[in-house]
């Protein structure tokens, strides 16, 4: 099922120029990636609780670099039944990001909860995002790709520093944007005051028919 390191490390050193610093990054991304490895065939009927801490260095493993930081707890239950296995997987904590409208760098706080369930057939398949086959004979499961998708689809699109709401923060930034709008209302107006009277009237004698 895993592409094993030898193989990754053999593919790297007669791929690239530079191998010694693939094979490193390499090593790091199965460092991680190795954490999220939970073997079921030991485990006995019933649920089984386990918890893990991400922080940047999960998603450099990703090589997704949107993060400056990142400070999440996972907690995965996993239920193991007779013929399947089932996953509940909840996440809650900060990814540090900078803000869309001042670029200001703020920790931006996510959660979400998603669920996975387990069975096994001929050959893997994971077509579903809601439903694993591994090949029969399987005796563990990988869930690092799983808690790495439910983080980043946590994170809204758009992230608004939360000083801008409540007015707490001030920022040069805000300060030109706050000038700009003060501006543009006062041309509004402006508009709005030079407007002919004449037309009024004929919008009046339209109103009326």
């Amino acid at each position: 099922m895993f592409i094993t390191l030898f193989v990754l490390q053999l593919i790297y050193i007669f791929a690239l120029p530079n191998p010694n610093l693939r094979i490193g990054q390499i090593d790091e991304m199965m460092k991680v990636t190795n954490e999220f490895l939970i073997p079921f065939i030991g485990l006995k009927l019933g649920k089984h609780p386990f918890e893990f801490q991400i922080n940047k260095a999960f998603f450099d493993s990703f090589e997704y670099h949107e993060y400056e930081d990142c400070d999440i707890k996972v907690n995965v239950v996993l239920e193991k039944k007779s013929t399947l296995l089932e996953l509940s997987f909840q996440h809650k904590g900060t990814v540090t990001v900078p803000c869309d409208v001042t670029n200001e760098i703020f920790p931006l706080p996510v959660k979400s909860k998603i669920k996975l369930v387990v069975t096994f057939g001929e050959e893997f398949n994971d077509d579903n995002e809601e439903l694993l086959v591994l090949p029969h004979g399987e005796h563990q499961i990988n869930i690092a790709q799983y808690i790495y998708e439910m983080i980043v689809l946590s994170v809204p699109l758009r992230r608004v520093h939360p000083g801008i709401k409540d007015g707490t923060l001030q920022t040069e930034t805000l300060k030109k944007l706050s000038e700009l709008t003060i501006k543009e209302q006062k041309k509004e107006i402006k508009k709005e005051e030079n407007i002919d009277p004449r037309w009024d009237k004929l919008k009046q004698l339209l109103t009326d028919k």
